[in-house]
């Protein structure tokens, strides 16, 4: 596939998770939630997760308003995270959170479609759109985890 292809089936897909993001339906019986904001565009996501006993999640609804990469980013984890287990999502989010700083995302782990943002590092104004469902589910794994200590 030629550089020019490959650019266009990044944008499509990045334009099928704006226009179709995944994610949408309602999360039953969430173990946290947690809402997250932009203050410098504007964009939003509100996340509730559900995990299960074996630390896995289960379910997740992510209702993101915004630009296309902050909806595409938000869509792509909902889609990707369910059914992994806490240890895989966090293995996930630290590679992801590495590409958007320019590194390069380790073979071994599959990403889904996280791939076709990696051009967004480039940009630095619109890594934060990029990163705005990944910082919300990081907190709301660090809510889960003091609650999960107390009890």
């Amino acid at each position: 596939m030629e550089k020019d292809d490959l650019e266009i089936l990044y944008q499509e897909t990045i334009l099928d998770h704006f226009k179709n993001p995944r994610g949408m339906k309602k999360c039953e019986h969430c173990t946290a939630e947690k809402q997250g904001y932009n203050p410098l565009c504007g964009d939003k996501v509100d996340m509730s997760v559900r995990i299960n006993e074996d630390n896995t999640i289960e379910d997740m609804q992510v209702l993101s308003q915004g630009c296309a990469i902050s909806v595409a980013s938000g869509s792509m984890l909902a889609e990707l995270l369910p059914g992994k287990n806490i240890t895989e999502v966090r293995e996930i989010s630290d590679a992801f959170f590495e590409m958007m700083q320019g590194k390069p995302m380790p073979d071994e782990i599959d990403y889904g479609d996280l791939d076709t943002l990696e051009g967004v590092n480039k940009f630095h104004s619109r890594v934060k759109c990029a990163l705005l469902a990944w910082k919300t589910l990081k907190e709301i794994l660090i809510d889960w985890e003091k609650e999960k200590a107390s009890k």
